[in-house]
């Protein structure tokens, strides 16, 4: 995979973010999803590839 610029990624808030900070964001490109906390986006992120991606969210669908 190859690393993408994230400082020029559209970022997205999570449709079940609260008004209390605790937040997330995401940022998608071909090959690559990108998460981080809203709160602290220069504080790096968390970068998956798409199976990785997928895992992910079926893992949040099943707890």
């Amino acid at each position: 995979m190859t690393t993408p610029q994230l400082s020029t990624a559209r970022w997205r808030k999570s449709s079940h973010s609260t008004n209390n900070g605790m937040c997330v964001e995401i940022a998608t490109g071909t090959g690559w999803a990108a998460i981080r906390d809203s709160k602290n986006p220069d504080g790096g992120a968390l970068l998956l590839g798409p199976t990785q991606y997928r895992n992910f969210l079926r893992s949040l669908k099943n707890s």
